[in-house]
């Protein structure tokens, strides 16, 4: 049962860690709480139906539904965040908030209220052994899940776009003085971030076989949690924060139980967590 538990945990914790990478790396750059990319969750889950019903391969609308939701991203920085740069904070907080709210409504005009079944049949089966059983949908998520993530610590580490990053997200007036293209290191910032989010979206339809416009509401505001807890704006930190919130959720819930609802579990762990390391897990100076 245990090792069924973390296996559960590690999926769940996966799909937090896509849906909350882009607004840490926005928050990182920008230091923009961006919850408009909780609507890319829902505008990739959508975008993966719809091509899937056109093309029946999985592997093309997957592709297709991120590629789609990384522009679209790019279109949301160039229209809506860098004319607010030098606005207070607020403005493009409460500018994210109301692009969600839009997002939802329009998918909600486009697709319809009711909720869309999204079954897709994988090219392998369920491996049940005494005790444990592993999903299809489940090995697919934790494999792209590490590989999406194995993508973007190589780009951070190993390449000149994430060094520019890194500088960017040190001190963006000295990394642009110093020859830094900001505004292409931001395009490709949120082109991934949104990305990300559509691809966990994508995941979520597939792992409880629907879609519908108000999925992102959930992850809008756990995002949150875990980038205050992951050390506000930190890849590493945010990666931590989504695999342990996923464990401590399941683990929780499967063994002891909660009179609150599941998802206020990652609330309940955020507060205990801040009162004992208030920076959050992993620290800027870290």
């Amino acid at each position: 049962m245990i090792v069924q538990q973390v296996l559960n945990g590690l999926v769940i914790g996966g799909v937090y860690a896509l849906t909350a990478m882009g607004a840490a790396m926005v928050y990182g750059i920008l230091r923009i709480l961006d919850l408009a990319s909780a609507g890319a969750y829902a505008i990739g889950a959508y975008a993966g139906l719809f091509l899937y019903m056109a093309t029946d391969n999985i592997v093309m609308s997957f592709l297709g539904a991120i590629l789609l939701t990384g522009f679209f991203g790019t279109a949301v920085q160039k229209l809506l965040y860098i004319p607010m740069l030098n606005r207070p904070p607020i403005v493009p907080l409460i500018a994210s908030i109301g692009l969600f709210i839009f997002i939802q409504d329009l998918l909600r005009l486009i697709a319809g209220p009711r909720i869309r079944e999204f079954n897709v049949q994988l090219p392998f089966s369920a491996w049940k052994t005494e005790g444990l059983t592993v999903n299809p949908t489940w090995i697919l998520i934790i494999l792209l899940a590490a590989a999406f993530l194995a993508f973007l610590w190589y780009i951070l580490t190993q390449t000149r776009i994430g060094l520019a990053w890194r500088a960017t997200a040190q001190d963006l007036e000295i990394a642009k003085a110093m020859g830094v293209n900001i505004n292409k290191v931001v395009a490709l910032n949120f082109f991934l971030g949104y990305s990300f989010a559509a691809a966990a979206g994508i995941m979520v339809g597939m792992l409880y076989s629907s879609v519908f416009p108000t999925m992102g509401d959930v992850p809008a505001y756990k995002m949150l949690a875990l980038i205050v807890l992951g050390g506000l704006g930190s890849p590493v930190g945010t990666v931590i924060a989504a695999v342990l919130i996923g464990l401590i959720e399941t683990l929780v819930a499967g063994y002891i139980g909660f009179f609150l609802p599941r998802d206020a579990i990652a609330f309940v762990a955020l507060i205990i967590i801040l009162l004992v390391k208030p920076e959050g897990l992993i620290s800027k100076k870290a």
